[in-house]
């Protein structure tokens, strides 16, 4: 079974587990938009490799290898669809995205997009070179501007 899709079914189960506890076919083919009767064949290959335990019109819950998979997954996927919106794209795009590359991004690279995240988030206030991209982006005007000339600076003049 293709890794992308033992993913995306576990971080799904893992997430739907959390606010309802056992899951149940409908809820996947619903996330998903699939028939229901793929979802149940879905449902009998994690079984058989052990990434949940599933009996027939009782639904499903992860075991802890599944739960293993699905946490890191949704991590790696909560860390990009972070970043994604700090480089300011919209919620929807950012969590398509998000789910896209969280499969194949490499263990060091998300790392560093973690840390990276992190670093933005613990200084917020002082992301003077974040709002210069975003004018950046929307106008191709690069601008230098430091804390000590922000008043001269067209972005961040307007917010002293």
């Amino acid at each position: 079974m293709r890794k992308k899709t033992i993913e995306d079914y576990v971080e799904i189960i893992y997430i739907l587990q959390q606010e309802k506890g056992t899951v149940h076919t409908n809820d996947i083919a619903s996330a998903f938009h699939i028939n229901p009767a793929s979802v149940t064949e879905m449902f009998q290959k994690l079984s058989e490799e052990e990434y949940i335990f599933y009996e027939k019109y009782s639904g499903v819950t992860l075991t802890d290898k599944g739960k293993k998979v699905a946490m890191k997954t949704k991590k790696k996927h909560d860390t990009l669809k972070s970043f994604l919106l700090l480089l300011g794209l919209d919620e929807t795009i950012a969590d398509e995205d998000a789910c896209k590359i969280e499969h194949n991004v490499n263990k060091k690279t998300i790392e560093k997009i973690k840390k990276f995240v992190e670093f933005v988030k613990l200084d917020e206030g002082c992301t003077l070179w974040l709002d210069h991209f975003t004018y950046f982006e929307k106008t191709g005007k690069y601008i230098v501007c430091t804390p000590k000339d922000q008043e001269k600076c067209p972005i961040h003049s307007k917010k002293i």
